[in-house]
């Protein structure tokens, strides 16, 4: 069963080392991806942990203990070690171990196989406060407010609950997909995009209307909230991350739907409607007057009959919101997004409010059906001169990042990239504003940062799309549902320090199909040896995960 030339090391403490050049790496990559989290990618040796909620992540999507030991088994040099077998075995299998239920009074009851598991929860300071009366030694009833807040707390302690109760039925809504989209263009929904909406919905079981489905940028994940849409048949609100997402979801809804405009309501910063469809911002969400007030706009959870809530990039969803969610458990609820990395940690709460991860569509293999682009992910490595490396040696560590991204010889490898994709349409990405201003200046390109007016904006993306614009810099207002299907190259110039999810977002800004050749090009410049250099290697893990390789280059 075991073979040296296998790829896989399982240590006892559940990582997991994997070897880059052997001939079974992919496979094992693609395999082990559905039950482990990659932690570090070198160049030879990548590094995975199994956790408990990535075990959960993969319990949930229908894997069982049996099958993720055997995929180690199979894949392993040596055997692996009994603590991790019989770990992975008690893990997964405290997934679904306790049950929300509804019974025929409509209670809501908490419920568990394991009479002393109940006794053990009914007593942990903080499950009890969140539990009603036993209904039996096996039982006990929740009150409806408690829904979320109990699945918090149980997940915090190593027990998730398997959600059943269902969900309340909200105002009806009469929406079909069109077959010819209003642009003019045939519309169908492709088959992942159908099977992930099936996955989702689940025949209308009590198992579906509540999960997160991952899709690369550039998949047609507003398209598959759309279907989702279409299958619930309710009123819905969709939360984005800014006007402009909202604007593209609702130019979406009307081109493919047979919605009329004003069934669809914006709820924003700069209007404030209600309809049977509206789409907000979390902006709006979470503003209030000063830490002590609170959330003004949060009443919208229940202003309106919804029967779904789409999160779209449920990944940024801010922490406040959770809040809100915990009290909406009875609402259909979808969450969208290209990666569930938080660098916040909260991704258990996502899990338990949101809803496990239903599914998990691997980039590189739409890439190879031709659904989004072939990237080539470069990374260059440029030097400072002497005045800037004595500045860096004497600033102070959060400094040192802004000395380091902000490197002037960014700017001649810059003009050199333009110079070799004359004519492509050009993605310039970074993180500080005086230095994007300066790339602006010396390149004469138009600038996008989050103090630019939406409608100026939505002008210049326009103008990008038609081509008179052929290359935009643009801030982090750039990373999320911007919807720029023409761009070809993107050149990160800085980041949010080693955040990985903004390296998936701004990767998928250049991954919508092109005509021709269907490439694009990914540029990252870092300079070397220095914290510049290390926050790029972290935040390259999750499109390593994906199966994506960055060309490390020298420039000087």
């Amino acid at each position: 069963m075991y073979n040296a030339a296998n790829p896989l090391i399982v240590q006892s403490d559940r990582t997991v080392f994997l070897e880059t050049a052997n001939p079974l790496f992919e496979d094992a990559r693609d395999d082990l991806g559905r039950f482990a989290e990659l932690d570090k990618s070198p160049e030879h040796l990548h590094t995975y942990r199994i956790t408990p909620l990535s075990l959960w992540n993969a319990a949930s999507s229908g894997m069982n203990a049996v099958e993720i030991i055997n995929i180690l088994n199979r894949y392993s040099k040596y055997e692996v070690p009994t603590n991790v077998v019989e770990d992975i075995r008690e893990v997964v299998g405290r997934y679904g171990r306790v049950r929300l239920l509804k019974d025929e009074a409509g209670r809501l009851l908490l419920e568990s196989a394991d009479e002393l598991l109940m006794i053990e929860l009914s007593r942990h300071k903080t499950v009890a406060p969140l539990l009603g009366p036993p209904v039996h030694s096996r039982c006990m009833e929740v009150r409806p407010e408690n829904r979320g807040h109990l699945k918090q707390a149980l997940i915090k302690i190593g027990f998730p609950v398997e959600d059943l109760a269902g969900y309340t039925a909200g105002a009806p809504l009469d929406i079909s997909l069109r077959d010819q989209a209003l642009s003019g263009k045939d519309f169908d929904l492709r088959r992942y995009q159908r099977d992930a909406i099936n996955v989702f919905w689940a025949g209308g079981d009590t198992r579906g209307g509540s999960g997160v489905l991952v899709l690369p940028c550039g998949a047609g994940k507003t398209v598959i909230g759309i279907g989702v849409m279409e299958k619930v048949g309710m009123h819905t609100l969709v939360l984005t991350t800014n006007v402009t997402a909202l604007r593209q979801w609702k130019h979406e809804i009307l081109d493919k739907t047979n919605l009329a405009e004003d069934q669809i309501g914006e709820y924003s910063g700069e209007q404030k409607e209600l309809r049977p469809v509206t789409l907000a911002t979390y902006q709006i969400l979470t503003w209030r007057k000063n830490k002590q007030s609170p959330f003004a706009h949060f009443r919208i959870f229940n202003e309106q009959n919804w029967g779904l809530i789409v999160y779209d990039e449920v990944h940024l969803l801010p922490a406040p919101v959770f809040r809100a969610v915990a009290d909406i458990q009875s609402r259909r609820r979808l969450g969208l997004t290209a990666t569930l990395v938080r660098e916040d940690g909260k991704e258990d709460d996502v899990f338990s409010l949101i809803g496990p991860k239903k599914i998990d569509v691997p980039w590189k293999e739409l890439e190879r059906q031709g659904w989004i682009a072939q990237a080539s992910c470069i990374e260059y490595r440029l030097s400072m001169d002497q005045d800037l490396r004595l500045e860096y040696a004497l600033a102070e560590t959060r400094r040192k990042y802004t000395v380091a991204s902000c490197n002037p010889a960014k700017l001649m490898l810059i003009e050199d990239l333009l110079e070799r994709h004359k004519g492509d349409r050009v993605l310039i990405i970074g993180q500080f504003l005086d230095q994007l201003r300066t790339i602006s200046a010396l390149l004469g390109a138009p600038l996008i940062t989050g103090s630019v007016r939406n409608s100026l904006r939505e002008e210049l993306y326009e103008k990008f799309r038609t081509g008179e614009v052929k290359v935009l810099v643009v801030s982090k207002v750039a990373n999320f549902a911007v919807d720029l299907p023409e761009a070809n190259v993107a050149i990160q110039v800085s980041g949010t320090f080693g955040s990985r999810q903004e390296e998936a977002q701004r990767l998928g800004r250049v991954l919508r199909p092109k005509s021709g050749d269907n490439h694009a090009w990914f540029y990252t410049l870092v300079t070397r040896d220095t914290i510049d250099q290390e926050f790029s290697m972290n935040r390259q893990l999750f499109l390593t995960e994906q199966g994506y390789r960055y060309e490390i280059r020298t420039y000087e």
